[in-house]
């Protein structure tokens, strides 16, 4: 029981690792978290939004048949799995909106 529970969950995971490979064309954000914003996400807003994302996937997973009958598996599995997925992995540390900080372009000297 254990073991097909194990490769549930790592199935799951690896869904979610490669639902993402679109990773850098997410859109920019442009917020300036302070010290205590980063540091409550990274210790109670990061795990918080893993474990959603996690049993999200699960969800999604027992109920992907009825999903399926009822023409809406796309938009079960952006809910449950992408959305939590994006705030978890996707998002900067300390920023409330979902995105990627942009890198500063250097100028080469001629």
């Amino acid at each position: 029981m254990t073991r097909k529970i194990s490769r549930t969950l790592m199935a799951t995971l690896a869904a979610c690792l490669l639902a993402f490979s679109s990773v850098g064309h997410a859109k920019a954000v442009d917020e300036s978290p302070s010290a205590l914003a980063m540091t409550g996400d990274a210790i109670f807003a990061r795990p918080v939004l893993f474990a959603t994302t996690v049993i999200g996937s699960a969800v999604y997973l027992v109920s992907l048949p009825f999903s399926l009958l009822g023409g809406n598996a796309g938009e079960a599995g952006e809910v449950l799995v992408v959305g939590p997925a994006k705030a978890t992995f996707v998002r900067c540390l300390g920023c409330t909106r979902v995105g990627r900080k942009p890198e500063p372009v250097q100028q080469s000297a001629e």
